[in-house]
């Protein structure tokens, strides 16, 4: 297992830009804008990861900015903690035979998630290229929230 990065949401985007680039000193080494989706993504890392951020993505702060406003209470301008995974589907296998719920399924070989007693999100990513789709995964529905 690999951390990969801890995902924020942000109101203003500009602001969070200013504050944890300007102010805290992060750099930015990768965005993403996603129209349909309406949301921009943005990686940052700290100075001494830049190189290993770019070369592996990891590992990194996410601020998501959704374009439509929405107001983020209860935690949710937290989004989820991420870790690269060999095999998502042993994985996800060994968690459920100890309990634990796959709230979002790898239906596309690539991604689950999970929560902690917290319920803190936790996103499984596969290492690599998405695996092919296999049952018991890939009919599974969404279980709760992620």
């Amino acid at each position: 297992m690999e951390y990969l990065h801890t995902m924020v949401r942000v109101t203003d985007l500009d602001a969070s830009l200013d504050f944890y680039c300007n102010k805290f000193g992060l750099t930015e080494v990768r965005r993403m804008e996603n129209e349909k989706g309406r949301y921009t993504l943005i990686f940052l890392s700290a100075d001494g990861d830049v190189e290993r951020a770019r070369d592996s993505k990891a590992p990194l702060l996410e601020l998501t900015y959704n374009w439509d406003k929405e107001e983020y209470d209860g935690g949710r301008n937290f989004g989820h903690l991420a870790y690269r995974v060999d095999n998502i589907y042993e994985t996800c296998a060994k968690l459920q035979a100890k309990g634990v719920t796959i709230n979002r399924p790898p239906r596309d070989g690539h991604m689950a998630f999970i929560r902690s007693p917290d319920n803190i999100s936790i996103e499984l990513i596969q290492a690599g290229e998405a695996l092919a789709p296999q049952e018991p995964w890939a009919s599974m529905p969404n279980t709760g929230k992620w």
